[in-house]
């Protein structure tokens, strides 16, 4: 039975098990409906792949239905998903890499961008591309009508590696002894030539490297750092090498979450709060009168409330990359971040990438004498319940009934994304936002103190999950 290409393109890429809901003969598909949607018969179609063992097999099953529909691929080889984009950006083409991100072992997937890495969604051409490789697929057959070129991805990687390097300036930086924790995905390939001595001049960084290997089994530990146990090694390490920081990539390299030198996790707010700073003032030093800096509904109030100190301002928007990369674009912000360590930089094409994170945190660290706990600490004002998960048979009607119980009460209430309720006063908020493929309701809250959020937080749960 021929794959149903539903079940695994979600709202803003594909992720599916190998062999169940992504194969090769679906991926063949998919290039070319990747290429008739976009209208892309007769250009360049960038093509690359992390290191999961059915990459490589995916890169060439796509190279043939895109050729077949006309295109001329250029394939990349081994890149992290931020590579892609900065070859997008850079050769301003349309592209796809093979990833499932922090997904286990048995998945694989596909990220794709248009030209200058403009995301692609399914309101932004990724359901027309479905439609149109679900009949390719159920038909079975896809005419070659051309042949793969290639490109240097060596080149590439030291292309990217040096103009990531213009943009963040850590050769001056006091001497920092930097644990890295790859987690057997694509960091292993980027940080020893972003932040090595490989092919450019050396940086005053010691570098330990952990999980460096390239291994899409991940045997080590998974590749999601957005879970507590998966950061146990990398805390460990700094502990043990009296280390300055800790990074923890995800499987991708998208994403960059931080430890400090006492092991404990720095939040992703307090991070998009640091770098927003650094950003505010590099725009204003170029004459921005007001730069904007994005963040989604759910990250601290620090953040809005540090960048109108610094003279910038602030937008919110819903949580989702497409929601944040579309902002981004519209109000043309200097950066972006997420409670889920997405950062975006407007000299990125709009872009997330967490090695471009992590050196502007190694940047804010080395500038200057502070520990990075206590760098950290300003930026971390309120105390934050973290994601709590709650399975429901109606989302509506458990919105509905914390909404009741609140209205009477002095708040503010917004549905930009779920329900949003905040004091009046400023003390504390929740939001609670509903899973788009799981029976789940999704609490993050905030307050002044740990005793309200406590007392907030037990309140909305006790009425959702009753």
């Amino acid at each position: 039975m021929s794959i149903d290409l539903s079940e695994s393109f979600m709202a803003y890429d594909v992720r599916g098990l190998v062999g169940e809901t992504i194969s090769s003969e679906s991926v063949r598909a998919v290039g070319a409906g990747f290429v008739d949607a976009l209208q892309l018969a007769g250009q360049q179609v960038l093509v690359g792949g992390d290191m999961r063992p059915t990459s490589a097999e995916f890169i060439e099953a796509f190279t043939e239905g895109a050729t077949a529909r006309g295109a001329n691929v250029t394939q990349l080889g081994m890149i992290s998903t931020d590579m892609l984009y900065f070859a997008c950006g850079k050769l301003n083409a349309p592209g796809v890499v093979f990833t499932a991100s922090h997904n286990p072992a048995g998945y694989n997937g596909m990220k794709m961008a248009k030209a200058g890495a403009v995301p692609i969604s399914a309101d932004t051409g990724l359901e027309d591309i479905r439609v149109i490789s679900q009949a390719y697929l159920d038909n079975g057959e896809i005419p070659s009508l051309g042949e793969p070129t290639a490109v240097d991805a060596e080149s590439m990687l030291t292309d990217y590696a040096t103009y990531l390097r213009e943009l963040v300036d850590l050769s001056s930086i006091r001497p920092l002894k930097v644990v890295v924790d790859a987690a057997n995905g694509m960091a292993g390939l980027t940080t020893p030539i972003v932040l090595g001595s490989e092919r450019l001049p050396g940086l005053p960084l010691e570098i330990i490297p952990m999980y460096f290997e390239l291994d899409g089994t991940f045997p080590n530990h998974p590749a999601n750092p957005l879970e507590p146990e998966n950061l146990r090694d990398l805390q460990a390490a700094v502990l043990e090498h009296g280390a300055d920081i800790g990074l923890a990539f995800d499987g991708d390299a998208d994403r960059c979450f931080f430890i400090d030198e006492k092991g404990q996790p720095v939040s992703p707010s307090a991070v998009t709060a640091l770098v927003a700073r650094r950003e505010i003032a590099r725009a204003k030093a170029a004459g921005e009168a007001e730069p904007a800096i994005v963040h989604n509904l759910i990250t601290s109030k620090a953040v809005p409330e540090l960048v109108a100190a610094e003279g910038g301002r602030a937008v919110e928007t819903r949580v989702g990359h497409s929601f944040i990369k579309a902002v981004m674009a519209s109000e043309a912000a200097v950066f972006g971040g997420e409670h889920s360590a997405h950062y975006y930089f407007r000299d990125f094409w709009n872009a997330d990438t967490g090695m471009l994170a992590a050196m502007h945190m190694l940047a804010a660290l080395g500038q200057q004498s502070l520990p990075l706990s206590e760098l950290s600490r300003e930026f971390s004002p309120y105390v934050a319940s973290g994601e709590i998960n709650s399975k429901v048979q109606s989302k509506e009607d458990a919105m509905a009934a914390v909404e009741a119980a609140f209205e009477t009460r002095d708040v503010l209430v917004d549905r930009m994304d779920g329900l949003r309720v905040q004091a009046e006063d400023g003390t504390w908020w929740f939001n609670l936002r509903p899973s788009n493929t799981e029976p789940y309701l999704r609490f993050n809250g905030e307050a002044r103190t740990a005793e309200t959020m406590e007392r907030t937080r037990d309140e909305v749960l006790a009425l959702v999950r009753r």
